[in-house]
């Protein structure tokens, strides 16, 4: 048994402390932090897109240390995943956190098939893994979402992760207490027993800065905190910091968190100050912790750790309902009615759809008939009915089964657009079908049916 199933079967705190693989075995590993038990976790190309692999990493450590490998979606393919299970099976490593990843720094954004990168959603990534089988299977969630259908959409995807086969959730880089409060109210409220555990970060003015500079993804740093955080180094408080880290560690184990996810901690020294501060603090109840922690925080008012803005439930436009539901109806009559899918099945049956000059010609009518008004680059693989027809090839990573965690206050990672899951979660809502987006399981599109008829497909694998 891994440890960290053994941690989670006997409901042990534990520490995941995370090493960065440009910089692999610089630092020692750690196997307890005060009396947690603590475990290496190895990111992907969180420092560059050309970092070593997590698994190539773990190499250069004891074998008989256990290790949480991750594995990001970003420019892979549901092949490159076949690839990397059978090699953590090799190398006898069960631990998989799964993500679909932030946007590549290299990202190619085209209108084509061939060109664009494309993202191995994390969904997929564990129905493929809890099919292989023998795999603790994680996943990250960000509960730090303050729009109305960005949250929504964001509970839909955990859902369906949990849905998948997922053994463990890992959530965001966060501060927001509150946040935290509410997954595990939901996951209670839902009856989920997975484990969960929170990431968390000693959060300095420089760290802030730079997440800020570069516009990480997902993680939401106010100007509140930048003020506080401000003050501190013009104090030299340089060690609030890690106060705040180990008041955060202590607060999630008192709020029944499996445990926690350690960022930016790897250096020895950093780790003797956390743990100094754990200690310091860990006679203290679940209120005395928060109290503390507001008041390093400054938190006056509550929403100290809230984007500054007018807080957002819209529904959809009319154009929007009357787009669905015309949608709704030709897709019920065309391709789910068994009359309709019987005489496809027979039309596209004929050997004269097998020649080039005929397929050519029907892509080609596919691809008018759709791409001006849902965007479609012949995926071959049409999902319009579970995903409330809007395509999922309009997200710049080409997500179907719902959200990557990037999103801010309803707009993409990419910052271009308005994020189509937050469209989809708005929609569902107004039309009843909140259940597809919390309970469809959307295969992966292979590669190799990229460029094909979606409609041919449909027709003849469905049954008559």
């Amino acid at each position: 048994m891994a440890d960290l199933v053994h941690y989670f079967s006997q409901n042990k705190f534990c520490v995941l402390i995370e090493y960065l693989t440009s910089i692999p075995n610089k630092f020692a590993v750690k196997t307890m932090l005060t009396d947690f038990p603590a475990l290496m976790t190895l990111a992907d190309r969180v420092h560059s897109d050309q970092d070593m692999s997590p698994l190539d990493a773990s190499f250069f450590y004891p074998a008989g240390i256990d290790k949480v490998l991750h594995f990001a979606g970003k420019d892979r393919d549901i092949q490159d995943f076949y690839k990397f299970l059978d090699q953590a099976n090799s190398a006898n490593i069960q631990n998989l956190l799964l993500l679909t990843g932030d946007k590549l720094k290299n990202h190619v954004d085209e209108d084509s098939y061939l060109k664009r990168t494309r993202y191995l959603e994390s969904v997929n990534a564990v129905m493929t893994a809890k099919q292989h089988g023998g795999f603790n299977i994680g996943v990250a969630f960000n509960p730090f979402k303050y729009n109305e259908a960005e949250h929504d959409a964001q509970y839909f995807k955990l859902h369906k992760k949990i849905h998948a086969g997922a053994d463990f959730i890992i959530t965001q880089l966060g501060y927001d207490i509150d946040a935290l409060k509410h997954c595990k109210k939901i996951m209670h409220e839902n009856g989920y027993t997975q484990k969960i555990l929170a990431c968390v970060m000693p959060l300095n003015l420089g760290r802030a800065n730079f997440m800020l500079k570069h516009k990480v993804a997902g993680i939401v740093i106010t100007p509140h905190m930048v003020k506080v955080l401000e003050d501190e180094k013009k104090s030299g408080k340089n060690e609030y910091a890690y106060r705040r880290c180990a008041l955060q560690i202590l607060i999630c184990k008192q709020l029944g968190f499996a445990g926690i996810h350690l960022s930016a901690c790897h250096n020895p020294d950093e780790q003797l100050l956390l743990e100094h501060w754990i200690n310091a603090y860990r006679h203290l109840d679940l209120n005395a912790l928060e109290l503390l922690w507001n008041s390093l925080w400054q938190v006056k008012t509550g929403k100290e750790f809230i984007p500054d803005f007018s807080y957002s439930s819209k529904q959809p436009s009319i154009g929007q309902l009357i787009k669905y539901h015309h949608l709704h109806m030709m897709h019920n009559t065309f391709f789910d009615a068994k009359l309709a899918r019987s005489f496809g099945r027979f039309i596209f049956k004929a050997s004269f759809w097998e020649k080039q000059s005929t397929t050519k010609a029907l892509l080609k009518t596919e691809w008018l008939s759709k791409h001006a008004v849902l965007g479609c680059e012949s995926c071959g693989q049409c999902r319009l009915g579970e995903t409330i027809y809007i395509c999922p090839e309009t997200c710049p990573k080409g997500l179907a089964n719902g959200p990557c965690g990037g999103t801010t206050l309803d707009y993409c990672e990419f910052g271009d657009r308005e994020c189509i899951h937050s469209v989809k979660a708005r929609l569902a809502k107004v039309v009843g079908q909140t259940h597809i987006l919390k309970e469809k399981l959307i295969p992966t599109v292979p590669i190799t049916i990229r460029g094909t008829s979606s409609w041919k497909n449909w027709y003849l694998k469905t049954k008559a």
